[in-house]
């Protein structure tokens, strides 16, 4: 089962991994042609209603296919506005080959005549709202001609996660959905192919591009949006909380703060005039601090907790005190990380060990990144909190799924580059979910550290990091 947001990441990780989708496109076309011929004899007649996107470019791959049948192929709109060029690839082929080719600009007028077999790959998975025109009068159209249904990927109109349709949706017979099986088709009254299109299975379990293809900036945003940060760490060590702030900044969040003893308030401030720095009394954390702190937390959106703490004693008892009562998302670093296998709490909960700090929490590792990948999985439903164990291969897993990440290079063991990560995580997770975020920070952070490789090597410093994580965060080059 996979959602529609994390299938069009696995897309785009496929293509990277050098499958490009004009390929994938072929397979899914080919696949749509198999169902059509069990569901029709040959010289049946087929009508397919392609929307201007991949969803409809597959259905044009289709038609190519399907030799031995009387297909027309109705395009919802003008074929100069089809959206893909491997979309518009096929339909050009389909019109070199002067197939029965329709285009439809006005909805009143849309027929398709009395088929026995109807195609409907207008919309696919990525898709979510109700139909608007000239695909709700398409909808309603198909609906009504009394011919056998087959939808590409999801019907036209229901959401591919929950099942639900916000309006007219088409009520598919039959659905070939690709690479895996979709949420939402388990609560429809159809027939479900799930076709194998050829996705290397390294394209979900390795990071990739298109972990980051859900982050993005709606025009109409305001301040607080993407994310208030609160970073609760320093006293022994000042330039870990700031690293960890600063990254929070450069991956996107809107605010960072830091809490931190007041002795070091001021140098910790001195990094940056964009944070924003708020002092507590004393020279380290303690218990004492802790109700001020929770009641400061509630307002922010994630909580980074433990850069630059240090392990005293009573920093360790606040650190417990304040898991115990937070009931908000929290990125755990560094010698906080001793204090999660112990706590019962009701925060969210990612925690971000090197492998020495996973055996101080009491898990376990292995050389062999595919043995320290099932350890880290059992570990992390024994936990029941998220995990990002950083190594030369990072192993994120939540004990339902597991991620790889193999960006980064051996110059990242300087110090810092640990807590950046920490503060990319806790950005990200405040407009992700906890295992979305921990990858997508993962992939991020080795990209800015290897778009720092190129120039540095082995010289790199954490700070190189924070200058190259926006262009790695947009999963460009430099």
């Amino acid at each position: 089962m996979i959602t529609s947001r994390r299938m069009a990441a696995v897309d785009h990780n496929a293509e990277s991994l050098g499958v490009p989708r004009k390929q994938l496109m072929e397979s899914s076309g080919n696949a749509v042609a198999r169902v059509c011929r069990d569901l029709a004899d040959p010289g049946s007649t087929v009508a397919i209603v392609a929307g201007r996107g991949n969803n409809g470019g597959d259905a044009l791959v289709a038609a190519r296919f399907l030799k031995e049948y009387d297909v027309t192929v109705h395009l919802l709109g003008r074929p100069e506005t089809i959206s893909t060029d491997i979309a518009r690839e096929n339909w050009d082929a389909l019109v070199a080959s002067e197939a029965d080719l329709r285009t439809v600009t006005d909805s009143v007028t849309f027929d398709i005549g009395d088929p026995d077999l109807v195609v409907d790959a207008m919309l696919g998975t990525g898709v979510t709202g109700a139909l608007r025109e000239p695909e709700a009068t398409a909808a309603r159209v198909i609906n009504d001609s009394g011919a056998t249904v087959l939808a590409v990927d999801v019907p036209s109109g229901v959401d591919a996660d929950t099942g639900d349709a916000a309006g007219e949706a088409v009520a598919a017979d039959h659905v070939v959905t690709f690479h895996d099986d979709k949420p939402g088709l388990g609560t429809l009254d159809c027939d479900v192919t799930v076709a194998d299109i050829g996705i290397p299975e390294a394209a979900e379990l390795f990071t990739g591009p298109g972990d980051l293809l859900a982050l993005h900036r709606d025009s109409q945003s305001h301040k607080g949006d993407h994310g208030d940060v609160l970073v609760i760490g320093g006293g022994p060590y000042t330039g870990a909380p700031a690293l960890a702030a600063q990254a929070a900044l450069r991956a996107g969040a809107d605010l960072a703060r830091v809490a931190c003893p007041e002795h070091v308030a001021r140098e910790v401030q001195g990094f940056s005039e964009n944070l924003i720095v708020r002092g507590f009394a004393g020279d380290r954390l303690t218990p004492d601090h802790v109700s001020d702190l929770l009641d400061f937390a509630a307002d922010r959106d994630v909580v980074v907790f433990g850069p630059g703490l240090g392990d005293a004693a009573e920093s360790l008892d606040a650190v417990r005190e304040f898991l115990t009562s937070y009931d908000g998302t929290a990125v755990v670093d560094a010698d906080a990380l001793q204090i999660v296998p112990d706590v019962d709490t009701e925060a969210t909960l990612i925690c971000t060990p090197h492998q020495g700090e996973l055996q101080q929490m009491g898990g376990e590792t292995d050389a062999d990144w595919e043995t320290r990948r099932e350890l880290v999985a059992d570990f992390a439903t024994d936990l029941g909190h998220v995990l990002l164990v950083k190594g030369a291969y990072d192993v994120v897993a939540d004990g339902d799924e597991v991620r790889v990440n193999r960006t980064g290079n051996p110059g990242m063991t300087v110090g810092g580059t640990g807590d950046v990560l920490a503060g990319t995580t806790g950005a990200l997770a405040a407009v992700l979910p906890p295992l979305d975020a921990a990858a997508a920070a993962a992939y991020a952070n080795g990209r800015a550290g290897d778009l720092a490789a190129d120039e540095f090597d082995g010289g790199l410093v954490a700070t190189d990091l924070l200058e190259r994580l926006p262009a790695a965060l947009r999963g460009a080059d430099e």
